[in-house]
């Protein structure tokens, strides 16, 4: 099955809107997060702030999708792409840890400034229900006998299960009385990931399972 490719007004918004996130984060990285203003943002992408406004509704929202973008799209792909002999639980469990864990040295400076700032954080954990369209639908594809109910409800729990993981590790992080303004992490994101979508392996194992029409 082949996939329609986007067209050329698709591809102007997206790189609108990348270029947008990318200015916010790069602003965000150099100045803080609260030395951010709209208006910055929009002159550094090259846009109007009206036009800003139709992509995000706040700066902390831009900042955030530069650390998030495609994310939800990445994680049912590699659900998608794994061999159907391994089980659906684990194809979403590694899947939804590898998306989480924060490799190199910008993507760990954005997420500790993230971790630093309460709106900044809010927002980060509110992009999590973004994967549960993309992962409705990759899990629908590897289980074909499943009504897309089901598969929605399931994606829906992952994105619960996700949420929760991310919120406790984010209000566990610790300020040190000796270093304000400095975030340390507590304990590990993957690790705590895992752990919230052990519960749900059965279910997702058992949908894979379900025989088809």
């Amino acid at each position: 099955m082949t996939t329609a490719q986007p067209g050329l007004r698709e591809r102007k918004k997206q790189a609108t809107r990348d270029a947008l996130s990318a200015a916010a984060l790069r602003l965000a990285l150099e100045r803080g997060p609260e030395n951010v203003r709209v208006d910055d943002i929009a002159e550094a992408a090259g846009v109007s702030p009206r036009t800003y406004n139709n992509y995000f509704s706040s700066r902390e929202q831009a900042i955030v999708a530069a650390v998030t973008a495609d994310r939800a799209a990445r994680i049912a792909a590699a659900v998608a792409g794994r061999p159907a002999e391994v089980g659906l639980a684990v194809a979403v469990g590694d899947a939804v840890v590898g998306q989480y864990t924060e490799p190199g040295d910008e993507a760990r400076a954005a997420l500790l400034m993230i971790m630093g700032s309460s709106a900044l954080r809010d927002c980060y954990v509110e992009t999590v229900a973004a994967i549960d369209g993309p992962l409705a639908e990759a899990i629908a594809g590897r289980c074909p006998g499943l009504g897309r109910l089901a598969a929605e409800v399931l994606a829906a729990a992952v994105g619960a299960a996700v949420r929760v993981a991310i919120g406790q590790w984010l209000r566990a992080a610790t300020v040190p009385a000796s270093m304000p303004g400095f975030v340390v992490p507590a304990g590990s994101l993957p690790v705590l990931m895992r752990s919230a979508l052990t519960p749900l392996g059965p279910a997702l194992d058992a949908a894979a399972k379900h025989p088809a029409a």
